[in-house]
């Protein structure tokens, strides 16, 4: 479980294909204190760390993952962002958030509105009923609020506190981003079906 409050960017140092997709990702987490078997949200895909070292970790990617997020699209010196698994008793700054991606959106439109940055994008159909004006959805494993919705678009604001502490300051039209929806968005939706 995590918030979607990203607390460090992480750098790809490599990228090898074993049967599986093994990354090892550059941090600047005290990799003393986290556990082999431990949930990093990387992009906002719920990955484990599979072996540690000072200043890195690795994680092993199945080819599910891959297929369903935009990790098809990292290369050796990328930028990810990174999250702790949530522990009892932290702060809950932005949404529960699982690290299972649903989907990948793409970005469609870029626009400076003062020091912000509106963000269009374009949401698979099959998730886009998901996505409410004022509601909650993580791009890329960043907790943010959806400003409006149109169709299969939508739009997020950038301030520029999330730019710098993200990867989202670097971010371009084109770019493929993991979106996952709200949780409560889904059970919401659940219930309406089978009212």
């Amino acid at each position: 479980m995590f918030t979607g409050i990203i607390t460090d960017i992480g750098t790809i140092l490599e990228l090898e294909q074993r049967g599986d997709l093994r990354a090892r990702i550059g941090t600047s987490y005290d990799t003393k204190t986290v556990d082999i078997g431990a949930s990093i949200a990387c992009n906002g895909v719920c990955l484990t760390a599979i072996a540690l070292g000072e200043g890195w970790f690795d994680v092993q990617i199945s080819a599910e993952s891959v297929a369903k997020t935009n990790i098809s699209t990292w290369l050796k010196g990328g930028r990810v962002n990174l999250e702790r698994a949530l522990k009892v008793g932290d702060e809950l700054g932005g949404h529960i958030v699982s690290g299972h991606v649903d989907g990948v959106a793409k970005i469609t439109a870029m626009k400076d509105e003062g020091d912000s940055t509106r963000v269009t994008l374009e949401a698979p159909k099959d998730l886009a009923r998901f996505i409410a004006p004022k509601g909650s959805v993580a791009l890329n494993g960043t907790s943010l609020t959806v400003n409006e919705v149109e169709g299969t678009s939508f739009g997020i604001n950038f301030i520029p506190h999330t730019k710098e502490a993200t990867t989202w300051g670097a971010a371009q039209v084109g770019d493929l981003i993991n979106l996952e929806i709200d949780t409560l968005a889904r059970y919401v939706a659940r219930l309406a079906e089978t009212a």
